[in-house]
């Protein structure tokens, strides 16, 4: 297979902005192209992006316009998003792309797999960031990294061709040595941490002191090694624990991505969070009390917008 070229990110969010302007400094502007469609991106254009203060200078294509594939493709959008995205940028993978989802949850990759054909997806969690985006402005500190891999079994040519592309640029990463597990602990993560803070209205402050919101945050923690379990997946306190010290590390005043839609209003990603927890325990028989209990509050707070 050829070397990475050229890239395409669809979607915008904090981590959209974040990874199309690591990738558009090492490349050059040439050889990225934020997507989206004909509307979106004249607001782009006329509007502008900021990160971390400075004003971006990313090259904005309307997705329908671009002719040839691109080499990596990385999703960035909402999961409520993601089948449009998968839609606008069918024509953009060829025999040669890979594809990359930063997206919560532990199914944008199925999705992926579905659409372009599982050979090309390479399984990821975007880690150890604290990003928050406010109108069309984007701040990141820290900025972490991607964990990549592959499932067992998987052909490991089109992982070594990115990572040989992420070393040439000097992008972060890491291997973990089972991807799906790793993904299962990341989703721990979030079904704690980004649950709590929609819930008791807080950043990463509120759940670094002793209280109820912490104390709901390691209980749904608790609840995903439960069905993990269950699903044949191996996690433990230990992951509780090691994903508690990270959130204990962010800066007091950042907040996780729930917490950001539900100050602006937006819908959250609870079906990727309680939504799969209660499902998959409901299918195992494992009760799931504190992720219920967040379900409902949060379907709550936003029939409420």
């Amino acid at each position: 297979m050829k070397p990475i070229q050229t890239v395409g990110v669809i979607g915008l969010g904090a981590l959209g902005v974040l990874y199309a302007d690591q990738f558009t400094r090492a490349l050059g502007k040439d050889r990225v192209l934020v997507l989206a469609d004909h509307d979106r991106t004249e607001r782009y254009r006329r509007e502008g992006i900021w990160y971390n203060g400075n004003l971006c200078d990313f090259q904005y294509a309307d997705a329908a316009q671009v002719t040839e594939p691109v080499d990596l493709l990385l999703f960035a959008v909402k999961f409520g998003g993601l089948d449009a995205a998968v839609e606008t940028c069918r024509h953009l993978v060829g025999p040669d792309t890979l594809v990359l989802s930063v997206l919560n949850g532990i199914a944008s990759e199925e999705v992926l797999g579905r659409a372009y054909g599982a050979e090309k997806v390479i399984w990821c969690v975007a880690q150890k960031m604290s990003a928050k985006k406010e109108g069309n402005r984007a701040f990141c500190d820290p900025t972490g990294e991607l964990a990549v891999g592959l499932p067992a079994g998987a052909d490991r040519a089109p992982l070594e061709r990115l990572t040989a592309f992420f070393d040439a640029i000097g992008f972060a990463y890491s291997l973990p040595a089972d991807i799906r597990t790793h993904m299962w602990s990341k989703l721990l993560c979030n079904t704690g941490c980004n649950q709590a803070a929609l819930v008791f209205q807080c950043g990463y402050g509120g759940l670094q002191v002793p209280g109820r919101a912490r104390g709901t945050m390691t209980g749904a923690m608790a609840e995903v090694v439960a069905v993990a379990a269950a699903e044949g997946v191996a996690l433990s306190q230990a992951d509780i624990d090691s994903w508690v010290a990270i959130i204990d590390s962010f800066p007091p005043d950042g907040e996780p991505s729930m917490r950001q839609d539900g100050k602006a209003r937006r819908p959250s990603e609870v079906e990727l969070f309680a939504g799969t927890i209660r499902r998959l325990g409901a299918r195992h028989g494992v009760p799931t009390p504190v992720n219920d209990w967040l379900y409902e509050q949060i379907k709550a707070m936003e029939a409420a917008y």
